[in-house]
């Protein structure tokens, strides 16, 4: 049944390419917004952005990773599978993390310091414009790039327009790899897509993301860019920040402090 599903979604997701986006998609795709229901604690935002200050991150830290992993059942991979793991959050070096920044001279603090990259929930995310059958989809209320794992048909389309690399595919049962699993957040399947999603379903329900929760030392930061008191706006008011690769256009909505 399964099967037959995902077969009848990826001819349906092809001739819409050929088509235009099917009226039955799109309006599915707005449906799929609702999956983790509307409660009345909900944090409320029109514009979710995080900030990362990287002089507060210990190197060795991987409390936000772990929270974060857990809390949305990825998979941990054997070594031998180290080349298709998943991942939500992890850490890259300042130089493949932002190759585009023309700094002559990189500190001494930033050579090898690992920087904390996930999906950047663009304002014009490439990802959302490839996706033939509206999997991803980008949140009108509030900006959110979200994913409907049961409409993915694993074309991974969104892994090549993505810039950041923040997709991973499962090439296996991820189920297989799981220590524990965690039943209020779904399990995937293989041949899917999935990335972070900033919480959604936390933020639902009233509760920051779970790796801004996990960090010890406040170096992970989230708010409502919208919201002039907003304590992302805040940082932004009285610190310099880059964005990675911000000159493709896409409006990334993770800033970093260095």
């Amino acid at each position: 049944m399964e099967g037959s599903r995902r077969d009848f979604l990826k001819l349906a997701g092809l001739s819409a390419l050929g088509l235009g986006a099917a009226p039955v998609l799109a309006s599915a795709s707005k449906a799929a917004a609702q999956t983790f229901g509307d409660d009345a604690k909900a944090l409320k935002g029109t514009h979710w952005a995080m900030v990362v200050d990287v002089s507060k991150c210990q190197d060795d830290c991987q409390d936000c990773i772990a929270a974060c992993h857990e809390g949305h059942n990825v998979p941990t991979l054997p070594p031998e599978k180290k080349r298709n793991e998943i991942k939500w959050i992890w850490h890259e070096e300042f130089e493949n993390a932002f190759p585009e920044q023309p700094i002559a001279y990189l500190p001494e603090k930033l050579k090898g310091k690992p920087f904390e990259v996930l999906c950047n929930h663009c304002d014009n995310p490439p990802c959302v414009r490839v996706c033939p059958t509206k999997a991803t989809f980008k949140r009108e209320e509030d900006g959110i790039v979200l994913m409907d794992f049961h409409r993915c048909i694993g074309c991974r389309f969104c892994m090549a327009a993505c810039p950041y690399g923040s997709r991973s595919f499962n090439w296996f049962d991820p189920r297989l790899y799981l220590a524990k699993t965690n039943s209020a957040f779904p399990t995937r399947a293989k041949g899917v897509v999935e990335k972070c999603n900033f919480c959604s379903e936390q933020l639902a329900i009233g509760n920051l993301p779970l790796c801004v929760r996990a960090c010890k030392n406040e170096a992970l930061v989230f708010g409502d860019l919208n919201d002039p008191n907003s304590a992302v706006r805040k940082i932004l008011r009285e610190r310099a920040t880059i964005r990675r690769k911000p000159e493709l256009g896409t409006g990334p909505n993770v800033f970093y402090v260095i």
